[in-house]
């Protein structure tokens, strides 16, 4: 049984890291087995997530003055926090494949960037690419309108000196 210190201590550090966090899922493990876990918690673990099992009034004390303060009435039964200081597709993702293996594993609520979503939300943020690919994608576009302007350039001095080439020809073909 943990003293009054270590609890304290307890709810100070979890409140540290939500208020760190860019995203953190309450998901509900009722159900799941430990090897089903102990799998869970390598898929996020390989996601850069953190996942830990922690006590309903923890999580409550641990809530005020984060985001999931507003939500500490759906606190209820099992609970585990998915937290993630990085990349909230690589959570929501890591999240839906493993529910869509174990239908009894559930997405409760969370937030991401301060906001609250509902699981519906993160479903869809699981299907977004992640943060690397989405910048690839924008330097990708940003690289392509100067690189267009470039070949338009190229094309017209082209065409004018295929102009000037058959110019010359004509000249040298009346002399």
């Amino acid at each position: 049984m943990l003293r009054r210190a270590q609890k304290a201590a307890m709810v100070e550090e979890l409140n540290e890291k939500l208020k760190r966090a860019k995203a953190v899922v309450l998901t509900d493990f009722k159900g799941l087995e430990s090897n089903d876990m102990n799998e869970l918690r390598r898929k996020l673990r390989e996601a850069g997530v953190e996942y830990k099992v922690v006590k309903n009034t923890i999580i409550r004390l641990a809530a005020k003055d984060t985001p999931l303060e507003e939500i500490t009435d759906k606190i209820v039964e099992n609970n585990a926090l998915a937290i993630t200081y990085e990349d909230p597709v690589a959570l929501a993702k890591a999240l839906v494949e493993f529910g869509k293996k174990f239908e009894i594993f559930k997405l409760k609520t969370g937030f991401v960037e301060g906001k609250l979503i509902a699981p519906e939300k993160i479903q869809e943020l699981a299907k977004l690419p992640s943060r690397e690919v989405l910048l690839a994608q924008l330097l990708g576009t940003m690289n392509a309108v100067p690189q267009n302007f470039v070949s338009l350039l190229h094309g017209i001095i082209a065409k004018f000196l295929y102009v000037l080439e058959a110019i010359k020809q004509e000249k040298e073909k009346q002399q």
